[in-house]
């Protein structure tokens, strides 16, 4: 196992399509909610605590070996809003092109043919990861990392937040990211003898609402 490969899936520049995505972020800045570092740095704990930890945990579980089509239906439970439901699938569907050309797989082949439109995101994620050699805590790891670079990398543009600022947030969220990998890893394994219900199903109203809000405005900068 190549742990340099946690190096590459992670990076940002990793052509999944995350950059067109804020995680929720352009709408939480118009609603006022986020307006600089501190509150920048709140949501993003928010975000990793709920939605973050639900997505690690998939993305560990599938990692693991676990049936790829009920985790993708999985996510689908957990995912209330349509509009976060179709982010989520779209955002698949690119990582999966980056993905296949990248550790090439019959396991992503095989998902790819079963959800030509795209699986969700984080099952994906979790099906690189294994065919990178990967294990369950790495793509918890990524998964939750992203979960909140994402939202800090468009609040830059949102902003003009200084980029120090925004990766101090990061910074300081580090401790909360290791306790979420290790939860979702934890709670993976369970799935695999428990069945998909073991998983997290931690909920965010607030960002499936403004899911649905920035999901009807007629100007946006980002996708979600």
């Amino acid at each position: 196992m190549s742990r340099a490969a946690l190096l590459v899936l992670a990076d940002g520049r990793f052509p999944a399509g995350g950059h067109a995505h804020s995680g929720g972020a352009e709408e939480a800045v118009k609603a006022g909610r986020v307006t600089g570092a501190a509150s920048l740095e709140d949501f993003c704990r928010g975000r990793l605590n709920t939605s973050g930890l639900v997505a690690a945990s998939l993305a560990a579980a599938a990692a693991l070996g676990v049936d790829p089509a009920a985790l993708d239906a999985a996510a689908d439970a957990r995912t209330p809003s349509p509009a976060l439901r179709v982010a989520a699938r779209r955002l698949g569907r690119q990582l999966m092109r980056a993905a296949r050309a990248t550790w090439p797989h019959p396991e992503l082949d095989a998902l790819a043919r079963r959800f030509p439109k795209g699986a969700h995101q984080p099952v994906v994620l979790g099906l690189a990861a294994r065919a990178a050699g990967l294990g369950p805590q790495d793509a918890a790891y990524c998964s939750a990392y992203e979960g909140i670079s994402g939202p800090a990398s468009a609040t830059v543009r949102l902003l003009s937040l200084d980029p120090f600022d925004a990766t101090g947030v990061l910074a300081r969220l580090a401790p909360d990211v290791d306790r979420v990998a290790l939860r979702a890893a934890e709670a993976a394994g369970r799935a695999v003898t428990e069945g998909v219900d073991a998983l997290p199903a931690a909920s965010a109203p607030l960002l499936e609402l403004g899911a649905e809000a920035h999901a009807g405005w007629p100007v946006r900068l980002f996708a979600s």
